[in-house]
């Protein structure tokens, strides 16, 4: 195995900054106490826009990238170490041996996130990739790799001692950067890499997680936060894997996959993948009954795009966009999810990034570091039009974002210029007191109105009549509070 000096970047900002949680919180913090939300979306070395990085190609345009990504909102990349879509690009060949144009590329992309102020959740293995190319893969036995079948590659101990070395390698080097958010300990865990046997999943998360975390704490006096995705139609096949996903102790935080199929795989309009969202995140939060953060890190049109061939027209695509985040960051999601192009360029178009940038502006207007919500899509009380409704809350904040399920062009959008119709709310259990009430508009990404309401007796809360276009985003806080 060859050993490269650990990066002095990464040395001298061991001490700064890094993302964290609070028991029962279901949002993520600085060690400040700054709320911090995951915006953002997958990326890959190999896409077009990083593909700069590869040999030091064109640097500065991967850094004006990021720099638009910051400008954009986004605070996140979702990347794995290993891409391996193509055959130049494996972190190790042979196994236990750490390519060395491979390591420079991350250490410049961890230079630039730093300075700009960007984070990564960082996953070792597109697994994707390693099974269908695992006939080529270092990792395999017959090319001098640990394991001698894919299927064992959760169970293999020779394997295991690999993707230990990986994770500690990439620990060593970049773990003292405070661009690196968190690891997604595996991509889309699934029973196929442990001999369909879905038991053997949580054994692996004790043992890497374990051992990652106490490496991490011996070199740095604490440890980065740790996930490990699914692949979400699998909960519905493997409903015993809600256990590791959802409530494993050495996880803190819980990530799926959101590809219902028929809806968000392969749109026909943009409502029905949102509510499919709505539904998904109200049970995933229940799922994690700890309170612990729950976030979609992927999602997208894959059937549509991977085995359709065909990529979603822009105008849709942003729309369909738009509706997905809004829906899953009002059910109670930390953060807008996290969207695998699956466009071709696989790149976000300028619509999205704008859809991104509403959201973040959005967001100080909820106090997230105080947010002790529960999913309320099925309580709130609407009435006045065809609508579906998202919304989390507690006993003094709530989030709903209000879509109407009607007035569709022939291409499946909605029209946009949808009459108005008018609503009333009403949301349950809110305590006594002031209310700051802001209705915002997620296209214009702007503040349309804010009431201020009193609320003389714990229990529903009822929002004035409310003029509905298409759609539109309430946040309820309770005055008085701290920066009020």
């Amino acid at each position: 195995m060859n050993e490269a000096s650990p990066v002095r970047r990464g040395e001298m900002t061991a001490r700064s900054s890094w993302i964290g949680m609070r028991p029962g919180l279901p949002y993520f913090v600085t060690e400040e106490g700054r709320s911090w939300t995951p915006i953002g979306q997958n990326d890959a070395i190999t896409w077009p826009e990083l593909a700069g990085l590869f040999q030091r190609r064109d640097l500065p345009a991967v850094e004006r990238h990021l720099r638009w990504l910051k400008a954009s909102g986004v605070t996140c990349l979702r990347l794995m170490l290993e891409y391996n879509q193509v055959e130049h690009r494996y972190f190790e060949k042979p196994a236990g041996y750490f390519v060395p144009a491979m390591v420079r590329l991350w250490d410049d992309l961890f230079r630039m996130l730093e300075d700009i102020g960007l984070c990564v959740l960082l996953t070792p293995f597109d697994t994707f990739f390693l099974w269908r190319r695992w006939r080529k893969h270092p990792y395999n036995r017959a090319n001098g790799g640990p394991c001698a079948d894919r299927r064992d590659l959760l169970l293999c101990p020779e394997t295991r001692t690999v993707i230990k070395r990986r994770l500690g390698f990439a620990s060593d080097r970049w773990g003292g950067s405070p661009a690196l958010f968190a690891w997604d300990i595996w991509n889309e865990m699934h029973p196929s890499y442990g001999r369909d046997d879905p038991a053997n999943v949580w054994p692996f998360i004790s043992d890497v997680g374990d051992w990652l975390r106490a490496r991490e704490t011996a070199r740095y006096g604490r440890a980065h936060l740790q996930t490990a995705s699914m692949f979400g139609p699998r909960l519905i096949d493997h409903p015993e894997l809600i256990e590791p996903i959802f409530h494993h102790p050495a996880l803190d935080f819980a990530n799926t996959h959101l590809y219902e199929e028929g809806t968000i795989d392969d749109p026909a309009d943009t409502v029905a993948p949102a509510r499919a969202v709505g539904r998904l995140m109200r049970s995933a939060v229940r799922d994690a009954h700890d309170n612990r953060p729950v976030f979609d890190s992927e999602h997208g049109p894959i059937h549509t795009f991977k085995d359709k061939h065909h990529t979603l027209p822009e105008a849709f695509d942003d729309e369909y966009f738009r509706h997905m985040q809004w829906a899953h960051l009002a059910s109670g999601g930390a953060g807008g999810g996290m969207r695998w192009p699956n466009r071709h360029p696989h790149v976000l178009t300028p619509g999205m990034r704008a859809a991104q940038r509403a959201m973040a502006d959005f967001l100080p207007l909820i106090d997230w570091t105080r947010f002790r919500r529960r999913n309320l899509n099925e309580e709130v009380e609407v009435s006045g039009a065809k609508v579906a409704c998202f919304a989390c809350g507690d006993a003094e904040q709530a989030l709903l974002w209000l879509l109407r399920d009607e007035g569709f062009l022939p291409d499946g959008r909605l029209d946009p210029d949808l009459p108005a119709q008018e609503v009333r709310v009403g949301v349950p259990e809110m305590r006594a007191g002031s209310y700051r009430v802001t209705l915002y508009d997620t296209k214009r990404g702007a503040i349309v109105v804010r009431w201020r309401l009193e609320q003389t007796a714990a229990g529903r809360l009822d929002l004035p009549p409310i003029p509905l276009g298409a759609d539109i985003t309430i946040a309820i806080q309770a005055r008085g509070r701290a920066g009020e």
